[in-house]
């Protein structure tokens, strides 16, 4: 991991298009600004979490079992 310290409007850049900006430091608290292009999905990572899990859950859920499979080809 990566370790930056950054002041209050200083940023770092990932890649080429992507830039982080530091715009508010309270107490233990951090606001992060973020510039990327529109097709690349920014989550917290206890969403991003989440919906890794549910879409776990989902997949095991519709896979059919081998009974199932041969009933649709009757």
């Amino acid at each position: 991991m990566l370790a930056l310290s950054r002041k209050v409007n200083e940023s770092i850049m990932i890649g080429n298009d992507i830039e982080i900006t530091v715009l508010e430091v309270k107490g233990e608290q951090v606001k992060l600004g973020i510039s990327a292009p529109k097709n690349v999905h920014i989550l917290r990572k206890e969403i991003f979490v989440d919906v890794q899990d549910e879409n776990k859950k989902a997949a095991e859920s519709n896979v059919p079992s081998g009974a199932a499979l041969g009933d649709l080809f009757k």
